[in-house]
């Protein structure tokens, strides 16, 4: 409820029930964070930036301290808040997994848009990646 609050806004009673029952969290709304894994933690952190309604939610390297099933649990619940609540993520991530649960995957190669990839597959997104790198260091003459 904090963002909530500090924006001086009720909750919708409703919205705040689909959000929780979303990010599976209910039987753990009276626990600490320090009560909790680390997924579940993460969780709490979408459920967080969603509960306000943005039409833009912005991820930094979501699943970065998961492990592999908390990162599919998260990753899972910000492609339905895209697919159930009409919501667009804009992630930043370094991992392929996590790229490949997006729409739409945008390469960057120091600081400049080099290449993209729509309904992309885990294998597309890595190959990409290689070849990215491979580019980078032909370019600074490491071998």
């Amino acid at each position: 409820m904090l963002p909530l609050s500090l924006a001086g806004r009720k909750p919708d009673p409703a919205w705040f029930d689909t959000v929780i029952d979303a990010v599976g969290l209910r039987d753990r709304l009276g626990h600490r964070p320090n009560e909790m894994s680390g997924g579940q933690q993460q969780r709490v952190a979408c459920a967080r930036a969603l509960v306000t309604r943005p039409s833009i939610v912005f991820a930094d390297e979501p699943t970065g301290n998961l492990d592999s099933t908390s990162g599919a649990e998260v990753l899972s619940f910000l492609r339905r808040s895209v697919d159930d609540f009409g919501q667009t993520i804009v992630m930043v991530t370094h991992d392929a997994v996590a790229a490949s649960y997006c729409d739409r995957v945008v390469f960057l190669a120091d600081g400049r848009v080099v290449d993209e990839i729509t309904s992309p597959e885990r294998e597309q997104i890595l190959e990409h990646m290689t070849s990215l790198q491979a580019a980078a260091a032909a370019r600074s003459g490491a071998v």
